[in-house]
């Protein structure tokens, strides 16, 4: 049975539904085991097809699987009004829609998902937020694609998902350098922790930060660690540490009655 993380401020919002979903109830196996939504794996097509048909059907959706694009870590966003056959999807991390019955969603597997949605107007949105994408702007993208379609960010509810957490995100020092040379003050995302107190750092701390400064109504952070608890969640950098030939990816979706 799937058991997708929900959001209490995006469930409380009439005509949309939505998950932050975990490896729970997929038909994926081995490395892959649970519900494996990346395409991008070496997991077996129709196993990961299979996967996103059932989150689909668990968001009460017309549509037969979840539509996400190729993401790449960049600040680019896009609006959508149907689905993209897998080949030829655009390169975004961000995707906006306030097409009724169409599942939206971005993949991860350590970086920060975050969902967000104005009711008002009728329109959701995903957005994949690693660091990269994070410090280079893509949540502020994706408000304003949503502003395109008629949202007030005043009005729009956001809500950060599973990622991994500072406890188990050490960093170089060239990474601390670099978002403290773009500003001082995010000195506060960082903080030395191990025998060897090296940076670790806060990435749903930050992307927080970032959806306030952007003024959006509402935020909520469920950033249960994807590196700690693995009967749940698909980490790289665990499987990296591991040496393992792959990961999975978890989904993250919303969409409009």
């Amino acid at each position: 049975m799937l058991k997708p993380i929900h959001a209490e401020n995006l469930t409380a919002l009439p005509g949309i539904h939505h998950g932050f979903f975990t490896r729970a109830g997929g038909v994926s196996a081995g490395i892959y085991a649970g519900l494996n939504c990346g395409f991008g794996s070496g997991d077996d097509p129709a196993y990961v097809a299979e996967n996103r048909a059932r989150v689909a059907r668990h968001l009460h959706a017309s549509a037969s699987s979840v539509l996400t694009l190729h993401q790449v870590h960049s600040a680019t966003a896009l609006a959508v009004t149907a689905d993209i056959p897998r080949g030829e999807l655009p390169k975004a991390d961000g995707i906006v829609t306030a097409t009724p019955g169409l599942v939206i969603g971005v993949l991860t597997a350590d970086c920060a998902p975050v969902l967000l949605a104005d009711p008002e107007a009728k329109v959701v949105a995903a957005a994949h937020a690693g660091w990269r994408g994070a410090v280079g702007g893509i949540l502020e993208a994706t408000i304003a694609r949503m502003e395109e379609l008629g949202a007030r960010r005043a009005r729009i509810h956001t809500a950060v998902g599973p990622c991994i957490n500072q406890q188990n995100y050490e960093v170089g020092p060239e990474f601390e350098s670099a978002l403290l040379a773009r500003d001082p003050a995010n000195s506060v995302f960082f903080k030395p922790l191990g025998p060897k107190a090296t940076a670790h750092f806060d990435l749903p701390g930050y992307v927080t930060a970032r959806l306030a400064k952007a003024g959006v109504a509402a935020i909520e952070n469920g950033a249960r660690c994807t590196y700690q608890n693995e009967s749940e969640f698909f980490s790289f950098r665990r499987t990296t540490h591991r040496h393992e030939s792959d990961y999975g990816r978890q989904i993250s979706a919303i969409v409009l009655d």
